[in-house]
């Protein structure tokens, strides 16, 4: 499994409110989205009328196939008529089959170890493995 990332910081320098910037990132959002298999996100500068920083993420079995995606998503994002493409920075990041280049112990995190009484409770409150009232279901 491959995860790969990318960095988009783009300069909208017609941008004179944030309304005319949100219309700018919301329309490259929806069309990247459309066309690959990606998550968009917007991940800073969300206050500044000329600047917008955007992640791409995508996962995948090879790393071209990321490689590719990724590669397609930096070459929408260059052609944006009210945008310029200021930088731009990529990671992959190389996961083995079934988790076996993971360093550490892997487990699984819904079932807490029995034997841990230090650990948190779960997020939502109850253990699924007993039926709300402590006992198994």
């Amino acid at each position: 499994m491959v995860i790969g990332v990318v960095r988009l910081v783009l300069h909208l320098p017609h941008a004179g409110s944030l309304k005319a910037r949100r219309s700018v990132v919301r329309s490259f959002k929806d069309r990247v989205r459309a066309k690959l298999p990606v998550t968009v996100a917007e991940v800073g500068d969300v206050e500044r009328y000329q600047v917008a920083t955007l992640g791409v993420a995508v996962i995948s079995a090879e790393a071209t196939r990321c490689e590719e995606i990724l590669a397609r998503a930096v070459s929408m994002a260059r052609t944006l008529p009210d945008a310029v493409l200021a930088d731009v920075k990529s990671e992959l990041v190389h996961f083995g089959s079934g988790g076996s280049s993971l360093r550490g112990q892997v487990r699984d995190t819904l079932r807490p170890d029995p034997d841990s009484a230090n650990e948190p409770p779960l997020p939502w409150g109850r253990d699924p493995t007993t039926d709300g009232e402590g006992d198994p279901p």
